[in-house]
């Protein structure tokens, strides 16, 4: 098994999980980060770092959020690992409670 980032985190992009991660298994893009699942030992560290709920178990996912799963495999594959915390962007507040927000995911 392993965690998934899900729309949640679309356009809020926090990196609180990122410095807690001790196999590097993030991926960031331009306003989301991913989960590479091949390097997630499923240790559970990131999932209470995320200020706005956005990491989940595989197993776990909340309804409408399965799409996520293949989303996180595909763009750990291609964006970069991030391993420290950075600013998030500056309006990530007003899209933190926002739901719908997958077509605003930049690839």
């Amino acid at each position: 098994m392993t965690f998934v980032v899900t729309e949640a985190c679309i356009k809020c992009r926090y990196t609180d999980c990122v410095e807690v991660c001790p196999v590097d298994c993030f991926h960031a893009g331009p306003n989301f980060l991913v989960i590479d699942p091949d390097e997630c030992i499923d240790c559970t560290l990131c999932e209470p770092e995320c200020p706005v709920e956005a990491i989940y178990p595989e197993d776990d996912l909340p309804d409408g959020q399965e799409g996520f799963i293949e989303i996180n495999a595909e763009l750990s594959r291609i964006w970069p690992v991030i391993t420290e915390m950075e600013a998030a962007p500056a309006d990530a507040d007003e899209w933190a409670d926002k739901t719908g927000k997958a077509e605003l995911l930049e690839r």
